[in-house]
């Protein structure tokens, strides 16, 4: 059988942003818990909140200048160099926390994995050349040495450029709040979250402005500009009752996951079909926006995953009223414009789907009627050298798929969905040994038989981990193409190669 490879393009534009914000959101994203714990326990004991307690908000302040930044710089260390990148990001950052009267978050997201990379570096000088028995103590004094200089460094030369620049885009949203210009950030905050770039807005360049006016005001309106999920809400409103085939069949199924559960990333494969939509996204984002801007809402930390329940959560307690409203407002606006460009294309669409053509699944559904050729997965991973039953692939050249990993962005949330779907098949088809989790896809290494992204990830993915066969999918909801991975594991499992 002849085997063949994915052809090796070079990445765009949109995939060198893609990564960069991955990258910030990867070292905001595993701290969340922190920046939640943190948010309640100053919802509830601060002056203000809603069970004042002056001893126990005494962690208020060490937890948002040291704990958080302290992790997230940690985090961004380890994604460098493990866990001595780790160490001495930290040991840095402490230069940064101590030489700003402010929350360190973007110092931390600068210097920490700054920090792994020149360890990273110098450690690379003289790998192999230490004599036997000394390789402690040149480990240890080198990584200590660095990180005082670069603590110091860090104090005098990156703090005060940090705090001003945080101060200048501190003042950049405040201009846009006062002159009321801030609903206008949602024309590139929409699109960017359609890219799968929501995390690295949200948790990248939000989240640290955000909390740094928690601790000034107590609330920040910043943490609903991304992660308000009444956009999404109204456009899949819209496919309920003015979508065609699988996009109104699929669309109630995802309001519960996108607007109960949170995993936004459920509605960008509608928006993707119809580019349009957009507009929408837009307008929704605006109304939320224009509300909470009106009301002076905001909430104590963020909120995350973007369920009503976690916005309602973080919700500072006097503003429950504009939060509510501008859920609503987001929905109702998105909900009506979506709904006159689905109107006004419901006559092509339904054409579409007499001839087969369901602009969901586009190229998944037509994959399906032609299994076998070298569209589908099972055909794809024949010609890839992976067998896969009688009529596709000979037994010999099978490859095991032991190991199956859905990869996302953040891999905490259309990942950790589309794992569970296609877990519930594999199990009811009577099928054992086989793994299916979820991860981000920078943390993919290459040990996955089977890695499944989203089609606009999947060349980010391929960088990750090229020797794994990968499939593009539209939808991690109801993506036909989980039939055939289960089909070529039956396939297997009937010829032995798996139990």
């Amino acid at each position: 059988m002849t085997t063949t490879s994915a052809p090796t393009k070079r990445p765009g534009t949109r995939v060198h942003v893609q990564r960069f914000g991955t990258f910030l959101s990867g070292m905001i994203m595993p701290n969340i818990a922190a920046f939640i714990a943190w948010g309640l326990i100053t919802a509830f004991f601060i002056p203000t909140g809603w069970t004042p307690n002056e001893t126990v908000a005494a962690m208020v302040d060490p937890m948002i200048l040291y704990l958080l930044p302290l992790l997230i710089a940690n985090t961004g260390g380890r994604m460098i160099y493990d866990t001595r990148g780790g160490v001495i990001a930290t040991i840095a950052t402490m230069g940064v926390i101590v030489g700003s009267s402010i929350p360190m978050f973007i110092g931390a997201m600068i210097v920490g994995p700054l920090s792994a990379y020149l360890l990273k570096k110098l450690d690379g000088l003289w790998a192999g050349k230490v004599k036997p028995g000394f390789e402690m103590l040149i480990d240890n004094f080198s990584a200590g040495i660095l990180g005082a200089l670069l603590a110091l460094g860090a104090f005098f030369g990156i703090a005060p450029v940090v705090t001003g620049f945080s101060s200048a885009l501190e003042s950049g949203v405040n201009w846009l709040v006062a002159n009321n210009l801030l609903p206008l950030a949602s024309i590139l905050v929409e699109p960017g979250k359609v890219l799968f770039l929501n995390n690295a807005i949200n948790h990248g360049v939000f989240t640290p402005i955000g909390v740094q006016q928690v601790a000034e005001s107590g609330k920040s309106l910043l943490f609903l500009i991304e992660a308000n999920p009444g956009p999404g809400l109204g456009i899949l409103l819209a496919f309920t009752f003015f979508g065609v085939g699988l996009a109104k069949a699929s669309a109630p199924g995802a309001i519960i996951i996108q607007f109960l559960g949170g995993i936004h990333e459920i509605y960008f494969p509608y928006v993707l079909m119809k580019p349009l939509l957009i507009l929408a996204a837009i307008g929704g984002g605006m109304t939320g926006v224009a509300i909470n801007v009106a009301f002076q809402t905001g909430l104590r930390a963020p909120a995350s995953p973007g369920s009503i329940f976690a916005v309602l959560i973080q919700t500072s307690s006097d503003s429950y009223v504009g939060v509510i409203l501008s859920v609503i407002g987001a929905a109702t606006v998105s909900f009506l414009i979506a709904a006159v460009i689905l109107r006004a294309s419901r006559k092509r669409d339904l054409e579409d789907l007499a001839e087969g053509d369901d602009e969901l699944a586009a190229a998944v559904a037509r994959t399906e009627a032609n299994k076998g050729k070298s569209s589908s997965i099972l055909g794809g991973l024949a010609g890839a050298g992976v067998g896969t039953g009688a009529g596709v692939g000979a037994a010999s050249s099978a490859r095991p798929l032991h190991n199956i990993v859905f990869a996302c962005d953040a891999g905490m949330g259309s990942s950790a969905m589309g794992a569970s779907v296609l877990r519930n098949k594999i199990k009811k088809a009577g099928i054992e040994g086989v793994t299916v989790v979820n991860q981000s896809i920078a943390n993919l290494d290459g040990s996955a038989d089977l890695v499944i992204t989203h089609q606009d990830l999947t060349d980010r993915a391929r960088a990750k981990s090229p020797d794994s066969q990968h499939v593009s999918v539209d939808n991690f909801m109801n993506s036909p193409k989980y039939d055939e991975v289960v089909s070529l594991l039956e396939s297997q499992k009937n010829e032995g190669v798996i139990s």
